[in-house]
């Protein structure tokens, strides 16, 4: 089969690969039907992601039909079509039965990797590296699905691919964004980056009742797609961040933050000039000015939920300016299992199109061209998704 394969920074490439095989009795093997390039996706072809290995599958937006079912599978059958989340899960261990789907204990085998630098492992991921598990992804014509009693989502035939491949991530990820600022009637909530995390952050924010959402970014097509779905705008290269959201908010400040941005952040101001200079001499391994800007935009008592991807040890962060606003930092891999029944019924009931976000269309020999159209958001580029 063909697959996207990473071969080094800024090195990607559709080569061929064996066909993937049921290893497990809950496998599945699922003929993808739609992939996307994710924002995440990426930080991996900048370099930022370790222990990625020349010839990895990338992808963690997938889905399709299924194909083959091992013998221990009872849940899923040769034709479904369904929705795979980009976390691995087993549905067993303490914390899948807790709902914290993301840090399940048995779906990474390479555990050892991720405690080495963050003391315990999270679940398995989809084609992000070895330290989740080293599992090929889905930007490919077919992919091997771990599990598969337990992640995968059907799908009915009255909702196209578009409608509801972002289940498999970014729709999920905004939305658990959006929760975790505890929304209440008549809260304001401000929104770093408007990628497409950050596009259904602020769909999702409205979703659960807040009564204005501020979107910052500095490309003109990602502020229109954020005004269109009701956001106030705010270019964060005319004008100070921190002051216009003071004025936009009597002076108090936003309720909630969102960092939709991550590790890569874009800014003008002292730091993050300081921020791009240490990180290309490698004395940094992330850019945390997005992060900064929310903790001190924040009201006090507020909440800063951080969907944006983070990799390593943070310079310069403002823990105390956190503590002495009694802020609440929620952050994390979303627990997708958790919001797919009822993000799939939002869709059905047509509260949400997932497919606003979509701005090209591409075949996989595509897909080296479009990660370096997508990073470096030429051609207005928003959302890539990909037919095998």
């Amino acid at each position: 089969m063909k697959a996207v394969r990473y071969c080094g920074a800024g090195d990607i490439r559709v080569e061929h690969v064996p066909d993937p095989q049921i290893l497990n009795p809950r496998d599945a093997i699922v003929k993808v039907t739609a992939t996307a390039i994710c924002g995440s996706d990426l930080h991996i072809y900048n370099g930022y992601i370790p222990t990625m290995q020349t010839g990895d599958i990338l992808g963690h937006e997938f889905m399709g039909e299924v194909v083959e079912v091992g013998s221990g599978n009872s849940r899923l059958k040769v034709g479904d079509r369904v929705v795979v989340p980009f976390t691995i899960a087993c549905g067993r261990c303490y914390f899948c039965k807790e709902g914290l789907w993301s840090l399940c204990d048995n779906s990474n085998p390479n555990a050892w990797m991720a405690e080495k630098i963050s003391g315990y492992s999270g679940s398995g991921l989809f084609g992000y590296s070895h330290m989740y598990g080293g599992y090929p992804g889905g930007q490919a014509e077919y992919a091997r699905v771990p599990f598969a009693d337990i992640g995968p989502i059907r799908v009915p035939d009255s909702l196209t691919d578009e409608q509801v491949l972002f289940l498999s991530d970014i729709f999920p990820t905004g939305y658990m964004a959006a929760e975790n600022c505890s929304i209440r009637p008549g809260d304001t909530i401000a929104v770093w980056g408007c990628g497409p995390v950050g596009q259904f952050a602020i769909r999702s924010a409205y979703l659960l009742g807040a009564e204005r959402v501020i979107a910052i970014d500095r490309y003109p097509e990602r502020l229109a797609l954020a005004a269109r779905g009701r956001a106030e705008t705010l270019n964060y290269t005319e004008v100070d961040v921190l002051d216009e959201l003071r004025m936009r908010t009597g002076g108090q400040g936003p309720d909630a933050c969102i960092d939709a941005v991550g590790l890569e952040a874009h800014g003008t101001t002292l730091d993050a000039w300081y921020d791009r200079i240490k990180t290309s001499m490698y004395l940094a391994t992330d850019r945390p000015h997005v992060l900064r800007q929310a903790i001190g935009a924040c009201r006090k008592g507020g909440t800063v939920s951080i969907p944006g991807v983070y990799g390593g040890w943070l310079d310069k962060f403002p823990l105390g300016a956190a503590f002495a606003k009694g802020l609440t930092l929620k952050m994390g891999q979303t627990h997708m299992h958790r919001y797919l029944p009822s993000l799939l019924a939002r869709i059905e009931h047509g509260d949400i199109d997932p497919s606003f976000v979509i701005t090209h269309r591409v075949t996989l020999d595509d897909a080296p061209d479009m990660y370096r159209t997508f990073n470096e958001k030429d051609d207005k580029c928003i959302k890539v998704i990909i037919k095998p």
